[in-house]
């Protein structure tokens, strides 16, 4: 998608300034391929996974640019832990890049309530410890810029991925209002939602699916669980390019709250405000009926 004129003069691009960022589930997908871009870019890398960061650190050919810690986001005491490491090594985080997380197929119904737990456990309350624990350095420099990972789903539910869209809704509904707390401070915040894109995010063993199967969604929830496999490397999007976008947005001077990123998430977010605005113009004499009358 181009961008409007209009708007041109807001994209301010510094990449002569090296960054330091922080990538949460760089081990594969878009974590992986945002560190080799951030790399290849001239930047610093922190790069935190759950295991193997040794392995991660010589298959990516022992940068000097690039630290390799161990951090499962959903342990708050280990977070705190990997995140005052890195910042004894690497003095300051520029940009935080809160990517872990994975997918959940379910019915809205059919998820228990561990599994929807778990669920929250990482793409919602594992994004919240890193942001506590990153925070406080970024407020004591009066600068730095959070890049929180969203998705299409966090613009508008679909069958099958209610649990896992919601978590995406809650990503978005905290970096609104953390932008809004610490814009005073001097710390930007970003939420870019990626539409498809050819990672293994729909690979078996990626994504998770619930154990409970009720046969009255068979045509609604059943028909969706085929389709990853039917759409697995026919993604849209491209992830190298996915990955240049996030460091072009690490080194823009302003950068926006709301980011779609891929053909496909933009139409998500166009045709859900539409048919938001539609139905609460059909619904407006309704919803303005509750007010209480003003005696003049």
């Amino acid at each position: 998608m181009s961008v409007p004129t209009i708007y041109q003069s807001q994209i301010m691009i510094n990449m002569a300034s090296q960054k330091v960022l922080m990538v949460t589930g760089a081990s594969k997908g878009f974590g992986l391929e945002i560190v080799k871009a951030a790399l290849t870019a001239g930047d610093q890398v922190v790069a935190t996974v759950r295991s193997g960061a040794d392995q991660l650190f010589t298959a990516l050919g022992k940068p000097a640019a690039l630290t390799v810690v161990t951090m499962d986001v959903t342990n708050e005491a280990q977070v705190k832990s990997a995140v005052a490491t890195a910042l004894e090594k690497v003095g300051k985080i520029d940009v935080l890049i809160n990517n872990a997380g994975y997918g959940m197929l379910t019915g809205v119904e059919e998820a228990s309530d561990a599994e929807v737990r778990k669920q929250y456990d990482t793409n919602v309350f594992g994004l919240l410890n890193v942001l506590r624990a990153v925070l406080p350095s970024m407020r004591q420099r009066r600068s730095g810029h959070i890049i929180n990972i969203s998705s299409l789903f966090g613009y508008d539910s679909v069958i099958g991925w209610g649990i896992y869209g919601s978590t995406k809704f809650a990503v978005e509904g905290i970096s609104k209002a953390l932008a809004k707390e610490v814009a005073p401070l001097g710390i930007k915040v970003t939420s870019l939602a990626p539409g498809l894109f050819s990672t293994d995010f729909l690979g078996k063993g990626s994504y998770q699916e619930s154990v409970n199967k009720i046969d009255d969604y068979a045509d609604t929830v059943g028909q969706v669980r085929q389709i990853p496999e039917q759409l697995h490397g026919q993604q849209p999007g491209d992830p190298l390019k996915l990955a240049q976008v996030v460091i072009q947005i690490a080194h823009t001077d302003h950068p926006p709250l709301h980011l779609p990123v891929g053909t496909d998430a933009v139409e998500m977010l166009r045709n859900n405000a539409a048919a938001t605005l539609e139905e609460a113009a059909r619904w407006i004499t309704l919803s303005v009926s509750t007010d209480h009358v003003v005696k003049k």
